[in-house]
């Protein structure tokens, strides 16, 4: 019988008959691996486990507790799903199906319209399908014979993303007992592989995104490796419903969008505390780090978006005027304005790196559909920084951004990891200085010790960049922080600083942002916090509670002195059961509430209770305010 060599990921090789499955492969190595095992990588290319090896090739199997096995069990799922449906609700057509990022979908058609009691049925439909352990069956079909199918299933979703496809394409269909789809797979090679999944809502979606095109109703699921995984993210859902930043900018008035104004937030006073507090920490920090700040106008003419690129690459996100019959845009990006701001005056290489920054506040056209809180906007502040340096000092500058993004991510608490994105399918410039400033990225965080993962074709039109995703306290992800780095602008610019020679070169320039956008920043510490932010944060910092009105007298005392060291500070003065004035506090998140009574009044104390840890007993009122300032200072 002929064989075929398989190599292992751990180098070493083994042989098998020519036709041996991946599954027969898997079972052969350990009965284990062949239980568990959902797929496999051959060749550098994912597979199901049914298929057979005909000649030589590296075998790498993919576990359920993988990132790749996660998406085959969602995959899965979404067929499942598909298949469930198809029992409970004849004639509904199915249109597509994917794994996404937490879970999965199906678009379907149907007259039936879905409620959530369905959802509950379809589960259990779901539950039967997974028990009866149906094999996952590939097979490949010609053009042909794949409308052929699908047009007598009266399928014309199916149908017309077959027309879609190249002529060429290789058509695979998967079926699972009585159902059959069209996909290209990999899946797991049985339903039983599926163990823990929940449908989770209804919504509408339009056929391939097109609102000429029919309404579908999109069902969302997700599924897990282990009931106990699924029982922790739907844990972590109900917490993150919770901390909804658009709920908590309600209740705690911080912010609002109106519907003069959809994508547009309106900041209220107490949400301006907040920004506020942001703005001057950022500034403290950037002056620390040697930045200056600039400002750039919000409208600029049309010639400075077209010798930027942005009117090529980037017309349909932005906004336009005339003044005086010319054309103009609203910026949608800060970057040509500290470009004109350099080109203002002769630079020299000893003046270099020059560390610009901005607050600058720019407008994006969003999609209605796309509008979410403070979290996607149509006008944000960037906090952006151009750093115009010599080549040499590019690991440094970089290795330095590095260092104030790990110092601010820290202050609030935030853990984060980078990724390396790489030249876009659309972008500017040659391959050669592409791959430099890319090596230049990658140099720098090795260097230091970032760790990171590459995220190819993902760069800016412009240039390379390293991306920063914060974590936040329940275990959710936000790209926030970016460092781009950039030798297209200072070219398209003419951007020059004369050398140590004495001749014109041209600089090199970063981007970077720290929190990204203020706006969407606040959102994420809004819902980090749960509304609870630290004292230096805090709206109101203390609340202080007279218990009844002969007590009013020394508490307004106490609240004029705060307020002189600029403590933030309320007095609750109302004719209401103290009891009643501490729950208040509590519900609106106050750091501190100070209780004063007759003991209070007569030893010069207060009775402090901190939101997080209740009671802590009485002091001196000076000390307490010390103890306060010190804690905003040290921002903890």
């Amino acid at each position: 019988m002929d064989k075929i060599n398989v190599t292992l990921n751990d180098g070493s090789k083994r042989e098998f008959p020519v036709g041996a499955t991946l599954l027969e492969i898997a079972k052969s190595l350990s009965q284990k691996l062949g239980k568990t095992a959902l797929l496999a990588v051959v060749d550098g290319e994912n597979r199901d486990l049914t298929e057979a090896l005909e000649k030589d090739a590296a075998v790498e199997f993919v576990m359920p507790d993988t990132p790749e096995g996660l998406h085959a069990i969602r995959h899965t799922a979404a067929h499942i799903m598909a298949q469930a449906i198809q029992h409970l609700f004849p004639g509904t057509k199915f249109a597509i199906g994917p794994a996404i990022a937490n879970g999965f979908y199906y678009d379907v058609d149907s007259e039936h319209v879905f409620t959530p009691e369905d959802l509950e049925a379809i589960e259990k439909e779901m539950t039967k399908i997974v028990k009866a352990n149906n094999q996952l069956v590939r097979r490949e079909l010609s053009r042909e014979e794949a409308l052929a199918l699908f047009a007598k299933m009266g399928d014309n979703y199916k149908v017309e993303l077959i027309n879609d496809l190249p002529e060429d394409a290789v058509i695979s269909i998967y079926s699972q007992g009585d159902f059959l789809d069209l996909c290209r797979g990999p899946h797991c090679p049985t339903t039983g592989r599926v163990k823990a999944f929940k449908l989770q809502s209804i919504a509408g979606a339009y056929w391939r995104g097109n609102e000429k095109n029919k309404m579908l109703q999109r069902i969302y699921g997700t599924a897990f490796n282990t009931k106990e995984e699924l029982d922790d993210y739907l844990k972590m859902l109900e917490e993150a419903a919770k901390r909804d930043h658009r709920k908590l900018g309600r209740e705690l008035d911080l912010f609002s969008i109106q519907e003069e104004g959809p994508g547009f937030p309106f900041f209220h006073p107490n949400g301006m505390i907040v920004r506020n507090a942001l703005e001057e920490y950022w500034r403290q920090v950037h002056r620390a780090y040697g930045y200056q700040e600039i400002k750039t106008p919000t409208i600029l003419s049309r010639s400075l978006w077209e010798q930027s690129g942005h009117w090529d690459h980037y017309r349909e996100n932005m906004y336009f005027t005339k003044i005086d019959e010319l054309d103009y845009a609203i910026k949608p990006m800060n970057c040509p304005g500290g470009m004109l701001v350099y080109k203002t005056k002769p630079h020299s290489y000893r003046e270099l790196p020059i560390r610009a920054g901005e607050l600058g506040l720019v407008h994006r056209h969003e999609l209605s559909g796309a509008l979410h809180g403070l979290f996607r906007v149509r006008c944000f502040t960037q906090d952006d920084a151009h750093i115009f340096m010599t080549p040499d000092q590019i690991k440094d500058e970089i290795q330095n951004v590095i260092k104030l993004f790990d110092e601010v991510y820290g202050t609030f608490g935030l853990k984060y990891h980078a990724e390396l994105s790489t030249r876009p399918e659309k972008a500017m410039g040659d391959e050669k200085t592409w791959e430099k400033t890319t090596n230049a990225l990658r140099e720098a965080m090795d260097d230091f010790g970032l760790k990171y993962i590459v995220n190819e074709g993902d760069g800016a039109f412009y240039g390379p960049k390293i991306d920063f995703h914060l974590m936040d306290s329940i275990g959710r992800t936000w790209q926030c922080g970016t460092i781009q780095l950039d030798m297209q602008l200072p070219e398209k610019f003419d951007l020059t600083y004369v050398g140590e020679d004495g001749l014109k070169h041209r600089p090199v320039m970063i981007h970077r942002v720290v929190y990204g956008s203020i706006e969407r920043f606040i959102g994420i510490l809004i819902e980090h916090f749960a509304g609870a932010f630290p004292a230096w944060l805090a709206p109101t910092q203390v609340r202080i509670l007279p218990i009844t009105e002969r007590h009013i007298g020394y508490a307004q005392k106490l609240a004029e002195k705060m307020f002189d060291l600029g403590i933030r500070v309320h007095l609750d003065d109302r004719n209401e059961k103290i009891g009643y004035k501490i729950r208040e506090a509590q519900v609106q998140k106050i750091p501190y509430m100070l209780v004063v009574g007759d003991k209070e009044v007569e030893d010069g104390t207060v009775s402090v209770r901190r939101r997080s840890e209740g009671d802590l007993g009485a002091m001196p009122a000076d000390d307490f305010a010390a103890l306060l300032v010190k804690e905003v200072a040290d921002k903890k």
